[in-house]
């Protein structure tokens, strides 16, 4: 099996050809190795593979398979990373690139406005193992300045928040975390694999839910943790390898087939999201729209300094609360009413009731969390539907 050098070429020759690792039948599609073992020919073979896994070789799915290492070098290489672990899950992908780097008695300091299960890992797991935790309005760079010690071992954030779109000036936080030797490991799936920035940034772990814009179609779960070499290497996948945590041959190989269109598909969503949050901006059943490209948005500067496109996904905050968010979800023909985003299909979730539901009242004000506010994620339908639907879900409530 051969692999191609791909650093010259640009991104989407290498989201169509980076990694691909042919057999001795030279097969156009990248095959899926649905295998969890591999054989030796000698047991002398065996024993060497398991002192040093040298070249193009496997001992076992868990540790590694060509159809997930084809996945992963793909990812990396549109990444700008020189390596990846990929994962069953996104949330796989964020605890594991934590536990890999942490240790009991170490400091963490993460951002406050974090997906629900990353709050989670971050209140509840890690202080079970005796991780000190601080938490920060990840806004606020003077806050970082402070919470991050001498002894910080990491620092965890979303660079755009889920789901408040909250945007944090990733370039300066790395740069207060690595003055003080902690390693930054950002989600970045609000962000896009498309027009991801963290590298760029100088993030030490850049995490993905793959289930999200790189699957892109609501079929698998996965996951995804890239960087450098030694890290991916090294306590990354001494970690993932040995709890388990490793994505699937099958889930592997939708990855990659998705990878050739991921670029297209998001280009489309981020311009949809764009469009229809400057078509309800100013609704009168809205309190506001929050999209990191609007203007409206308090660091739309920030955020356009930081990227070209604003995302696939923007939230609105329906004036009335619950009763008013549920009627306007209720009347919705074409969005449909999930938890996932990145779909695409555009989808509808009010997180107060659902992926932020664990959370108390207090908790979910503190984070922005309205009972009105919804997070919509754009899809691949035509804008103008999409459009129509949304004015006429708002026109059906009552002032």
């Amino acid at each position: 099996m051969g692999r191609k050098t791909t650093d010259h070429w640009q991104r989407q020759t290498k989201a169509v050809h980076a990694g691909t690792r042919r057999s001795q039948y030279g097969e156009m599609s990248e095959a899926l190795y649905l295998t969890q073992g591999f054989r030796y020919e000698t047991a002398e073979e065996a024993e060497a593979r398991f002192i040093e896994i040298t070249g193009d070789a496997f001992i076992y799915a868990r540790y590694g398979n060509p159809t997930v290492a084809m996945f992963e070098d793909k990812i990396a290489a549109l990444e700008g990373v020189e390596a990846g672990f990929a994962t069953a899950s996104g949330m796989a992908a964020v605890n594991g690139a934590l536990m890999a780097l942490l240790k009991a008695g170490d400091h963490v300091v993460a951002s406050r406005a974090l997906f629900g299960s990353c709050l989670y890992i971050i209140e509840d797991i890690l202080r079970r193992f005796h991780v000190e935790v601080t938490l920060v309005d990840g806004r606020d760079l003077a806050a970082w300045e402070t919470a991050i010690r001498p002894d910080t071992a990491v620092v965890f954030l979303e660079s755009i928040s889920n789901p408040t779109l909250e945007v944090i000036d990733l370039p300066a936080v790395v740069r207060l975390a690595h003055a003080q030797g902690a390693k930054v490991i950002v989600d970045n799936v609000f962000a896009t694999p498309s027009y991801s920035y963290a590298v760029e940034a100088g993030a030490d772990l850049i995490v993905y839910s793959t289930t999200k814009h790189i699957d892109g179609q609501g079929r698998c779960l996965g996951g995804v943790i890239l960087g450098a070499r030694e890290l991916i290497r090294g306590p990354v996948e001494a970690y993932m390898k040995h709890t388990g945590g490793a994505m699937s041959p099958f889930n592997a190989w939708v990855m990659l087939k998705s990878l050739d269109t991921m670029d297209l598909r998001v280009r489309v969503q981020c311009e949809t999201a764009a469009q229809l949050a400057n078509a309800l901006h100013g609704h009168e059943k809205l309190a506001q729209v929050i999209y990191p490209h609007h203007p409206s948005h308090p660091q739309y500067d920030l955020a356009r300094s930081l990227c070209t496109k604003g995302g696939t996904v923007f939230a609105i905050d329906v004036v009335g609360g619950k009763e008013a968010a549920f009627t306007f979800l209720n009347a919705l023909e074409i969005f449909t009413i999930s938890n996932n985003f990145a779909d695409s299909k555009s989808i509808v979730t009010h997180p107060g009731t659902t992926t932020h539901q664990r959370l108390t009242d207090e908790h979910r004000a503190r984070l922005g969390i309205t009972s009105g506010l919804i997070r919509v994620s754009c899809g691949l339908e035509d804008s103008e539907d999409l459009q129509r639907d949304l004015l006429q879900a708002l026109a059906r409530i009552k002032p």
